[in-house]
C-alpha cells in the first residue's frame, strides 16, 4: 500500500506532515507493519523531530543555516553549482548530511512516534515548493 503526500513550503524551515502521514494509515493500515516515507527531491529532506517546542525547529533552522550559509557567503567561494541561485548547492548540501527517507514502526495501525515526536519536511530552499513525499507501508500482522 502506498501513497504520495503532497507538502507546500513557503520557504526554509520544518513542515510537519504528521496528521497527513496518519490519515494515510487511519486509510490502509489494520495491524502492524514498516512504514517507509521517501521524499523525491534532492534540496529538502525528511526528519523526526520534536513537535511540542517551536523553538526547536528555529534552532535547527539558525543551526544549519549557520552550518552551511548561503553559496554568496565568502566562506562558500568555493561552490561551483550556482545556476540555480545562492540557496541550490547549500540545500543540496543540507539534504545530503540529513536524511530523504524514514522508517517508522506500525502498531496498530498507528505510528510508533514517541510523545513529542513529529514528521517534518525540512525545506532547504528559499522559494515556495510542493514537495513530494511517497508512504509505503508494509503490513506484518
Amino acid at each position: 500500500m502506498h501513497d504520495t503526500i503532497t507538502i507546500r513550503t513557503t520557504g526554509q524551515g520544518l513542515y510537519e506532515f504528521t496528521p497527513a502521514v496518519q490519515r494515510f494509515l487511519s486509510n490502509t493500515a489494520t495491524g502492524d507493519g514498516l512504514l517507509t516515507l521517501f521524499c523525491q527531491h534532492t534540496s529538502c529532506s525528511l526528519l523526526v523531530q520534536e513537535n511540542a517546542d517551536p523553538d526547536v525547529q528555529a534552532d535547527l533552522k539558525a543551526f544549519f543555516r549557520r552550518l552551511v550559509p548561503p553559496a554568496n557567503d565568502p566562506s562558500m567561494s568555493y561552490l561551483e553549482h550556482r545556476t540555480e541561485g545562492p540557496d541550490d548547492m547549500p540545500a543540496h548540501i543540507k539534504a545530503a548530511l540529513t536524511q530523504t527517507s524514514l522508517s517508522i514502526p506500525v502498531i496498530g495501525g498507528r505510528m510508533a512516534l514517541g510523545t513529542w515526536q513529529g514528521l517534518y519536511l525540512f525545506e532547504h530552499r528559499d522559494a515556495p515548493h510542493s514537495r513530494r513525499v511517497v508512504a509505503h507501508l508494509l503490513e506484518t500482522g
